[in-house]
C-alpha cells in the first residue's frame, strides 16, 4: 500500500492511530498549528503527489475549529497534488439542522456539505448521519456506514435476548429502532409523547409491552441525555426489568448530560463508540470502573469503530464493495 496515506486531524488522533493499526500502515506525517489570532495552519510533511489520501476528522467539539481544519487539510492535500482525497468524518457536525423547522432559520447541514464540496474532495466516509437524506447534500460519493453491526454483535454475544424488547424513545427514532429489532429478532415498543405547552413535551405512555422485559434503546447521538433519561424513567415506571442504552456518538455536550445519567437509577448500562474523543472526566472514570468490574451504575463501555472504518478505507482503496459492511454478520470486526 505504498500509494496510500492516512492522515489525522486534531479531532480524534487516537481513533486514527487505531485505524492505521488495523490496516497496518503508518499514520501520515503532518503538522497542525494555530496562529496567535486563531487561524489554522496545516503542513504536510511527506510526499503525497499521485497518492490516495484519507484524512480522518470528526466534526465534534470544537465543531467550527475542526470543520475549518478539515477544509484546510483537504486544500493542502489537493495543492500538494494528491491523486484522490477521501474525508473520513466519523461524526458529521451540524447534521441536526437538516431542514427548516420554522421561518428565518438556516439549513446548516446543506451549508457544511457545500463547504466541503467546494474543496473538490473525492469522497466522504461517515458513520450514522443524523438524517440519511444528508447524503444527497453532497456532490460526490458518500459511504454512509452504520454502527449497528458493532452493537448487534455486542448484545448477541453478551446477553440472552429471549426476554428483550427494543424501545424507541420517540416516534422520530422508530426507523432506527426497527433496524435493531429486526437485526436482534426481538419485539419493539415506542414512547408516546404529548405536547403540554408550545415548548414542553413530556413522555406519557408506551405503545407496546416492556413490563418485566430487558429494554434496549438505540440512538445516533447523546448530547444532553434528556430524551434518553426521560424514556428510561418511563420504561422503569412501566415495569422494565433492565435498561441498556447504545449510542453511536457520545457527545456529552454539557455537564448536565453526566449529571442526568448518574443521578437517575433506571439505566443499567451505556454503550458508546469512539467516533468522537471522550473528554469528560466523569465518563472516563465510569469507563475505568466498568473495565475493572466494579459495581457502578450505569456501566459505561466503549466500542471502537476503528475496524469498521479501517475495513472501509481498505475496500475503497482496492475498489471493493463497501456496502457489505452494513451487514451485521460480516466477520471483520476484531
Amino acid at each position: 500500500m505504498n500509494n496510500f496515506i492516512t492522515f489525522s486531524g486534531t479531532g480524534n488522533e487516537e481513533l486514527t492511530q487505531k485505524i492505521c493499526n488495523y490496516i497496518e500502515v503508518d499514520m501520515g506525517k503532518a503538522e497542525v498549528t494555530r496562529f496567535p489570532d486563531g487561524e489554522t495552519m496545516v503542513k504536510i510533511k511527506e510526499d503525497v503527489r499521485g497518492k490516495e489520501c484519507f484524512i480522518v476528522q470528526p466534526l465534534c467539539t470544537p465543531v467550527n475549529d475542526n470543520l475549518i481544519e478539515l477544509l484546510i487539510y483537504i486544500d493542502c492535500l489537493r495543492r500538494a497534488s494528491a491523486s484522490t482525497i477521501t474525508a473520513v468524518i466519523p461524526y458529521m457536525g451540524y447534521a441536526r439542522q437538516d431542514r427548516k423547522t420554522e421561518g428565518r432559520t438556516p439549513i446548516t447541514a446543506r451549508l457544511v456539505a457545500d463547504l466541503i464540496s467546494v474543496t473538490n474532495v473525492d469522497r466522504i466516509l461517515t458513520i450514522d448521519l443524523h438524517a440519511s437524506q444528508i447524503e444527497g447534500f453532497f456532490n460526490m460519493p458518500v459511504d454512509h456506514l452504520r454502527a449497528a453491526p458493532l452493537f448487534v454483535k455486542h448484545f448477541k454475544g453478551s446477553n440472552n435476548l429471549d426476554n428483550t424488547v427494543v424501545l424507541s424513545p420517540d416516534v422520530g427514532n422508530m426507523k432506527i429502532a426497527k433496524i435493531y429489532a429486526q437485526e436482534l429478532n426481538v419485539d419493539i415498543a415506542v414512547i408516546d409523547k404529548r405536547r403540554i405547552t408550545d415548548n414542553k413535551v413530556i413522555p406519557s405512555a408506551i405503545v407496546g409491552n416492556v413490563s418485566g422485559k430487558d429494554v434496549l434503546m438505540f440512538d445516533d447521538m447523546l448530547s444532553t441525555a434528556g430524551t434518553i433519561c426521560e424514556a428510561a424513567i418511563v420504561a422503569k415506571e412501566k415495569g422494565a426489568k433492565t435498561i441498556k442504552v447504545a449510542v453511536t456518538h457520545g457527545l456529552f455536550s454539557t455537564p448536565l448530560a453526566c449529571e442526568r445519567l448518574f443521578s437517575i437509577d433506571p439505566i443499567d448500562e451505556l454503550i458508546i463508540t469512539d467516533t468522537v474523543p471522550i473528554k469528560d472526566t466523569d465518563i472516563l472514570e465510569q469507563i475505568e470502573q466498568t473495565e475493572k468490574g466494579e459495581n457502578v451504575k450505569p456501566k459505561v463501555s466503549v466500542l471502537s469503530v476503528s475496524s469498521l472504518l479501517g475495513e472501509a478505507i481498505s475496500r475503497i482503496y482496492y475498489n471493493r464493495s463497501v456496502s457489505v459492511l452494513l451487514q451485521s454478520d460480516y466477520e471483520y470486526i476484531m
